[in-house]
């Protein structure tokens, strides 16, 4: 922990004690600062205090140029809709105006099978006159055989349609539109911690950096002095301890300080 060291001359105590005050009494003050960085790097883009300024609880101190980490939330925004759309898209069918193409393709697949058949049995009725050779029947129920099974293909392509995808392949989609989210809450933090505000009342002690120059992830921007973090140690002959009570007033001197 860094701290600051001021000599200080501490000329009268406890003027109730009744004793003739001591010349003085030599010590120093201390301060302990608490220096504000941001966890991201970037261009410092905004100053908002001085050094010597007094600032409030969560009252704006700078912000980092976030331009980079913006774009990449809004990369990682429209990554994160589009895995959850593919996700819920995962647990539901085929769309309704798939599923009509093949029910249409179904019709005219059975007509063709109902016509494969009336062929098949026109030509057995001819073959049986001896009318054509056996090859046409033949054909006939070849042809009437593949209908059928064209058939059979797209009934169970509608079946299909009808649900959802595989368990692995929802699940995938899940941990894919999870992950995207991840990124979303990452790149959201990092825009955010772009902007730090006073963490308590506090003076300004110092200002490290300027609007335009870079700051490296973690590097101080300023130094807050909170009042509780300055202190005034002093020592007191072993003599002097006794007539010394708590919460006496002390007056504080130092060079270019002036009583305080």
């Amino acid at each position: 922990m860094n701290r600051r060291l001021t000599p200080l001359l501490l000329p009268a105590l406890l003027a109730a004690c009744g004793d003739k005050p001591p010349a003085g009494w030599t010590g120093y003050a201390e301060a302990e600062p608490v220096y504000i960085a941001a966890p991201v790097a970037g261009r410092l883009a905004t100053l908002a205090v001085r050094s010597g300024e007094n600032v409030a609880a969560g009252q704006a101190l700078f912000e980092l140029d976030a331009t980079p980490e913006i774009a990449a939330d809004a990369e990682a925004r429209a990554r994160a809709q589009s895995a959850q759309a593919q996700a819920q898209d995962a647990d539901k069918g085929r769309r309704a105006p798939e599923l009509a193409v093949t029910r249409a393709q179904l019709d005219q697949a059975r007509a063709a099978a109902r016509l494969a058949s009336i062929d098949l049995t026109r030509q057995q009725d001819l073959r049986a006159q001896g009318f054509v050779a056996p090859a046409r029947v033949d054909d006939a129920a070849t042809a009437l055989a593949q209908a059928r099974a064209r058939v059979a293909e797209l009934e169970a392509a509608l079946d299909v349609g009808r649900l959802p995808a595989r368990s692995d392949a929802r699940d995938a989609a899940r941990a894919l539109a999870e992950a995207a989210q991840s990124s979303r809450a990452q790149t959201a933090w990092r825009v955010e911690q772009a902007r730090q505000a006073a963490p308590m009342a506090a003076r300004v002690q110092d200002v490290f950096l300027r609007p335009g120059e870079w700051v490296a992830a973690g590097q101080p921007v300023l130094a807050l002095l909170p009042p509780a973090n300055r202190k005034a140690r002093f020592y007191v002959p072993q003599s002097a301890v006794g007539g010394l009570t708590l919460d006496a007033p002390v007056n504080l001197h130092c060079d270019g300080c002036g009583a305080a």
